[in-house]
């Protein structure tokens, strides 16, 4: 008789031939930081998560150099918003400032270890700098209805790219999902000079009901949806072309968002992909699990790993998640 059961019979040998592994350096810190607190602030929606002040934010990049995490993503919530964002650009603005900040933090927290501190990535987005709370500059439609302006919106992008790269981004990470967002940037990047500044493309975003604790973290002003720029839940093939797209642009890496929903997305992007692919396991995704954990439904750890383990077997080289601390606890 063949039985497959010799191989599951001890915690060493479950371990000795387990196919899918996780490593602190797949993943990717999630981090706020908002203008004017005098104190990190709690988040209702996401218990454990807060939103930082430029203090605690130097703190909460150290603590996840100690734990060998891969990288940070930063989100920048200013205390100032218009129909622009004209704060996503200025040099002074608290996003610029949170990159120098952790670029600085990085590098003390790391220094004399010989270890490779979090690479400091960079929401390139507009939409926590818009007063409307849209990815991009709103003009009138066909209509007389508001919408986004694809094109100039790449304008603001591409000067976005340009001053997280001055202000020490080593990653930018375009997020809302224009058609050409990719060629701008890398177009803009280069001629300044910044050629060794990365794109991770956030290149299948689907418009997701998983986002709304995200809305709380980042003090979202959004009325209405974001369905006419982000995709349509319903769609697989879509979801390829566009990282293709992203890919032949440019890309150097390509994301799927949400994670856990769009496995099968995810799985395929792998297979066709030939840049590094990442995932982001969003808001929404972790509060069912913390509430759930809260309320003794489920065991917290083994849930938290499990879902993890499923975005890397899908074929994830990198997972954005809030518990990317934690998890590098664990799994030390």
């Amino acid at each position: 008789m063949i039985r497959p059961r010799r191989l599951r019979s001890t915690p060493q040998m479950r371990r000795l031939v387990a196919e899918t592994r996780l490593h602190a350096a797949d993943l990717v810190l999630p981090l706020f930081i908002k203008e004017g607190l005098t104190e990190p602030k709690p988040l209702g929606s996401m218990p454990g998560i807060v939103q930082h002040t430029e203090a605690s934010l130097a703190e909460a990049v150290a603590q996840a150099a100690a734990a060998g995490v891969g990288g940070v993503m930063l989100f920048g919530i200013p205390e100032h918003r218009d129909a622009t964002g004209s704060q996503a650009d200025a040099p002074d603005g608290i996003l610029n400032r949170a990159i120098r900040i952790a670029r600085d933090a990085a590098r003390d927290a790391t220094a004399g270890t010989g270890r490779p501190g979090p690479v400091v990535m960079a929401d390139l987005c507009l939409d926590e700098f818009t007063d409307h709370g849209h990815c991009g500059v709103l003009t009138a439609g066909p209509d007389g209805d508001l919408v986004v302006d694809n094109d100039e919106t790449l304008v603001r992008y591409a000067s976005m790219a340009l001053t997280q790269a001055e202000a020490g981004a080593e990653v930018v990470a375009p997020s809302g999902m224009m058609d050409g967002q990719v060629a701008v940037i890398r177009e803009a990047l280069d001629d300044a000079g910044h050629t060794d500044v990365s794109i991770l493309a956030y290149s299948a975003k689907y418009a997701s009901a998983f986002y709304g604790p995200f809305r709380e973290a980042v003090d979202s002003t959004l009325q209405g949806d974001r369905r006419t720029y982000q995709m349509d839940s319903a769609n697989f093939r879509e979801g390829l072309r566009e990282a293709d797209l992203d890919l032949a642009e440019g890309a150097d890496m390509v994301m799927v968002k949400p994670a856990g929903s769009y496995l099968d997305v995810l799985a395929a992007v792998a297979e066709r992909s030939d840049v590094p692919v990442a995932a982001y396991q969003v808001s929404g995704e972790y509060a069912m699990i913390e509430a759930a954990a809260a309320n003794g439904w489920i065991d917290r750890r083994g849930a938290v790993l499990e879902s993890v383990l499923g975005i890397k077997r899908a074929g994830a080289d990198i997972i954005l998640t809030y518990w990317a601390l934690e998890i590098a606890e664990w799994i030390r």
